[in-house]
């Protein structure tokens, strides 16, 4: 067995926090041996990430900037009873570029692509092939898993992209328009012009169950589109997700402190912010916690993440707080009323919120003003779940 095997960092998992971290450390640390392993025949799936300019650091922004396919100055939302332009920048990326930018910045023997992990462990990987690679640090970033002691609701969506016959006359992202029917919850529609004829629909829904009838979210959307009067060219690409929303839960039983000294990113370690579900940000700041690490073992780096995670979940008690409002005091024909509220606040602070960087007087002011939904169902359902 070479030094550089037993020296070796493996990330299972090539979706965006794996990749990240690969990225990152390709170019911060190149005299790590790294090994990134992916079961799929391509690097971060069917997806497409977006962030707001203030989810990033500025000091952080070169891991991303390579993968940023569209960017707009500015976004939309849409409510009943309030439509607003904020003057805040907005981000999207699409994982093909992600998949090329990862084939591109590592060799070819930093990487595996169809290639099915078995079982992982603090010493390496055993692949389904029976394969054997030892490794000196294993970090597990393949996705969601063990969320039973976490109390979740759901923002769940279907998106397609488009190439509209004749421009759609958009200039910037609808992030959210809640204009739309609200009898299966909070409901709206996402709009990305990514040219002027080339566009993403999503439709999303904030809901108790993470089932997607994905067949009838579709005819929903073309539903919109002929609303809007666009007509369709071709549909080239669908979109679906489920991604988790937190009310509370037990953040010592989803990670253990006594356990195998296995790293974890991405939603496996519970970074995602807790009411858009969103893991961007908790992922490019990860990628770059550990390019800074002197120790990178396997069980340095399973304190390291794990305390991380901890930590997070700990600050950010007053989002799980605002979503149990959100979902238990809140019908679900009126939950858009919540984000139509909050939608009347500074957009410094609204950006803050998406970054989970909300200042106390942020929250303060988050929580002033006539309560969207009723006094007594909001006191109940925030202390209906702990943390």
């Amino acid at each position: 067995m070479t030094s550089a095997a037993t020296d070796r960092l493996v990330i299972a998992g090539g979706g965006l926090a794996g990749c990240l971290a690969a990225l990152a450390m390709v170019e911060r640390r190149p005299e790590v041996p790294l090994l990134l392993i992916e079961q799929g025949k391509t690097f971060g799936g069917n997806h497409i990430w977006s962030f707001f300019d203030a989810d990033v650091r500025k000091q952080d922004r070169s891991l991303v900037e390579p993968l940023v396919r569209a960017r707009w100055e500015a976004y939309d939302v849409i409510f009943p009873h309030r439509q607003r332009t904020l003057p805040t920048g907005y981000n999207s990326i699409r994982s093909e570029n992600l998949d090329d930018l990862v084939r591109g910045r590592l060799e070819p023997g930093q990487f595996r692509l169809n290639t099915e992990i078995a079982e992982l462990d603090s010493e390496g990987v055993t692949l389904e092939s029976g394969e054997r690679i030892p490794a000196k640090a294993v970090i597990d970033a393949r996705g969601a898993a063990n969320l039973a002691p976490l109390d979740l609701a759901w923002q769940k969506f279907v998106g397609r992209d488009y190439l509209l016959e004749t421009p759609h006359g958009l200039e910037r992202p609808i992030v959210m328009d809640a204009t739309v029917d609200q009898s299966d919850g909070y409901r709206f529609v996402y709009c990305l012009p990514f040219s002027e004829t080339r566009l993403l629909v999503e439709d999303t829904y904030y809901s108790s169950n993470p089932s997607l009838d994905s067949a009838r979210i579709g005819r929903l959307i073309d539903d919109y589109i002929a609303l809007r009067g666009w007509r369709i060219a071709s549909l080239d690409k669908e979109e679906r997700g489920v991604l988790p929303v937190a009310l509370g839960g037990d953040f010592g039983s989803f990670w253990p402190a006594v356990g195998p000294p296995i790293a974890r990113l991405g939603l496996r370690g519970g970074f995602f912010h807790p009411t858009t579900g969103y893991s961007l940000p908790d992922a490019v700041r990860a990628a770059i916690l550990l390019t800074k690490q002197e120790d990178l073992s396997g069980p340095a780096l399973n304190r390291l993440f794990r305390n991380h995670a901890a930590r997070l979940w700990r600050e950010r008690h007053f989002y799980r707080l605002l979503n149990r409002m959100l979902f238990r005091a809140a019908s679900p024909a009126r939950r858009y009323r919540v984000l139509e509220h909050f939608y009347r606040l500074d957009p410094a602070l609204v950006g803050r919120f998406y970054a989970a960087e909300s200042t106390l007087l942020d929250k303060m002011r988050i929580m002033s003003g006539k309560p969207p939904v009723p006094i007594g169902n909001a006191v109940a359902a925030m202390w209906r779940t702990p943390a």
